[in-house]
């Protein structure tokens, strides 16, 4: 079985693999404070509730965004599945382009996101992920990944105006109904959600119109991910994809073009390692 971590700044997704086929995933809330001993006990409890032996690990890949939690993972791995855990970055075979100023500076997850979703919907494409940030990343339809933008998610704006105002409270993150609203909590409501609503729908307009520039009338497949995806989904018209466990399958994507060359990983710079 593989082992895939997607470390983020609020959640740590992982999923378990078995001949390809994701056959168990799980969120946990990132912890900088927990060790390696605290998350292994955790995965060895929701290994046993799910009647899966831990044992049975072959392999582990992590994608993080969260360069404190990085060690505590890697000696998890090495301590619990006698692997060293292969890590998104610079070296790792992904089967894309990048095309960034500096690829070293791309998001791990970005990468991960955009081989999934190429490997499944094809391109040009845009994929937007609903995280602790907002992402926007284009593809093109020949395997390039072209950059994107980066906005304030929607639970850290949520934050923001709980933490920097005096009277206003904090809300749940949902539609109230109408942008008219007659009380406050409906009000933050509708400017949180039918605002980021917005966002997606100007962002994903401009983005098509940068593609087409690219990669001419070719149509453009816009996939989303995230916690917060169905939501927004349920207010626009521009995404074509919902798929909460792109980052999970791309991370089991990125580990086969990988697992031949675990002892000997080439390591040069090219346009397909990153």
């Amino acid at each position: 079985m593989l082992l895939a971590f997607d470390v983020g700044n609020t959640n740590i997704v992982l999923g378990v693999f078995e001949k390809r086929r994701l056959v168990q995933s799980w969120r946990l809330e990132t912890d900088n404070n927990k060790s390696a001993d605290e998350y292994g006990m955790v995965i060895n409890q929701l290994f046993s509730y799910e009647h899966l032996d831990i044992h049975d690990v072959e392999d582990v890949i992590v994608s993080t965004v969260v360069p404190s939690v990085l060690f505590t993972i890697q000696h998890l791995s090495q301590k619990y599945f006698h692997r060293r855990a292969i890590v998104i970055g610079p070296g790792v075979k992904t089967g894309l382009f990048i095309k960034y100023d500096n690829p070293k500076q791309v998001g791990a997850d970005r990468i991960v996101n955009a081989v999934a979703a190429y490997h499944k919907y094809g391109g040009p494409l845009i994929i937007i992920d609903f995280g602790t940030a907002t992402t926007f990343c284009a593809v093109s339809d020949k395997a390039e990944y072209l950059g994107g933008t980066i906005a304030p998610g929607l639970k850290i704006s949520s934050d923001a105006l709980f933490e920097k105002t005096a009277k206003l409270p904090k809300v749940e993150l949902e539609a109230p109904g109408s942008v008219v609203c007659r009380n406050t909590i409906q009000s933050m409501q509708a400017g949180l959600v039918y605002g980021h609503m917005g966002l997606v729908e100007f962002v994903v307009g401009k983005m098509k119109d940068e593609l087409h520039a690219i990669t001419g009338d070719k149509p453009i497949t816009v996939v989303a991910t995230g916690g917060l995806s169905s939501l927004i989904n349920s207010g626009t018209d521009c995404i074509d994809h919902v798929d909460k466990m792109l980052t999970l399958e791309g991370l089991e994507l990125i580990y086969e073009k990988n697992r031949r060359n675990r002892k000997n990983r080439n390591c040069d710079t090219n346009e397909e390692t990153w």
